[in-house]
């Protein structure tokens, strides 16, 4: 008999986005059983691929405009519009992320956010009146400073000298508003992970490494970001570092939250909203879903274990895949059965080097042990 499946992955992460995994899943399933109605719908969880796949959820058309990367460097980026509800959609990553930039050539204390203002701005001149910012992928550890410079802040030390590193904010002392206000009525952040600005958890110490800062880097980074946070508290009443998300991003969440008006959400929450998630399990009898690794993380708000989460909730059978499925992913994160390409099923150096003919394989197998 027939069934709807609803194919729902989000990114392999270095292998594959999401839309292709879930066209690998599709592909292999369909070989198996090619009677099934199925339906393709990636998931994001507010990291890499954001724009992408909630751009194509909602319907939005693709617009170019031109700024700067993470290292001033001239860049075309797109970004998403929907005009019939006025919606941008932003994906950090595309304009200041870590992937744009050649491996190992700036270190953060060189880079900042000041790219993702000319994005915004445009957003605001198309007419949006509502904008959603994906985090996630970033380059930069300025706790916002880059993007709030580009919306006309301006950042003063003591002797009354404008701030333009993020560097030079140890010696912030005042903050001037822009002129002219970004003018959406509402601005989402959907972070993908929940870390504070500061202290053992914040952005310095956890991701800091990942983009370049080393630990005696940590103290002098810290610093800086702290003076923000305490001249921000002083003079705009916004105690928000501790917020979960402020951390996103090199602490992006935090300069979002506070110099554009922003609401930070957690970005598996803002894509199920914006796609209807809900509306497309309840009309599945079975969802397939994936990402690079199923462990313990997975049942920690991200996407893969949301998404299964919801499925449990509602009785309907939840089946992931993964390039590996660790052995501390946990019993009850509501799978009904899990698949791992490697070590199983093939070689970690297959899976790498063709990872969407492996991951069609993959599915095609376990079409063949259908939960329904």
């Amino acid at each position: 008999m027939p069934h709807r499946i609803l194919i729902a992955p989000d990114k392999f992460k270095g292998t594959l986005t999401a839309r292709q995994a879930a066209e690998a899943l599709a592909a292999g399933w369909r070989r198996a059983r090619p009677t099934d109605a199925l339906d393709l719908l990636p998931i994001t969880d507010g990291g890499d691929g954001f724009g992408a796949v909630l751009g194509a959820a909602c319907g939005a058309e693709g617009r170019i405009v031109e700024t700067v990367d993470a290292a001033h460097r001239p860049v075309r980026s797109e970004w998403g519009w929907q005009p019939e509800r006025k919606l941008a959609i932003v994906e950090s990553a595309r304009i200041v992320g870590l992937a744009q930039l050649p491996p190992g050539r700036f270190h953060p204390f060189e880079l900042d956010t000041f790219g993702l203002g000319a994005v915004l701005r445009a957003a605001e001149a198309a007419g949006a009146r509502r904008c959603l910012i994906g985090l996630g992928g970033s380059a930069t550890n300025d706790g916002g400073l880059g993007v709030a410079r580009a919306l006309g802040w301006q950042f003063l030390n003591k002797h009354d000298e404008l701030i333009h590193r993020w560097t030079e904010l140890h010696g912030l002392c005042l903050l001037h508003p822009p002129a002219a206000p970004l003018g959406f009525e509402e601005v989402v952040v959907a972070v993908d992970v929940r870390n504070p600005l500061l202290g053992p958890a914040g952005c310095t110490r956890v991701y800091g490494p990942q983009k370049g800062l080393r630990p005696e880097d940590f103290e002098f980074a810290e610093r800086c970001l702290g003076q923000l946070a305490r001249v921000v508290e002083r003079q705009l009443r916004l105690a928000v570092a501790d917020e979960p998300g402020a951390g996103a991003a090199g602490g992006l969440g935090f300069g979002l939250r506070c110099f554009a008006g922003a609401r930070l959400e957690p970005g598996f929450a803002v894509f199920a909203r914006q796609a209807q998630l809900a509306e497309q399990v309840r009309q599945a009898d079975l969802v397939l879903t994936g990402e690079g690794a199923i462990d313990a993380s997975s049942a920690m708000g991200k996407g893969v274990g949301e998404l299964a989460r919801l499925c449990q909730e509602r009785g309907i059978p939840c089946v992931g895949f993964a390039g590996q499925v660790s052995a501390a992913a946990p019993a009850d994160a509501g799978f009904a059965q899990l698949y791992s390409l490697t070590p199983e099923f093939t070689s970690v150096e297959n899976a790498v080097a063709e990872p969407a003919l492996w991951l069609e394989r993959l599915a095609e197998r376990a079409a063949g042990r259908c939960p329904v």
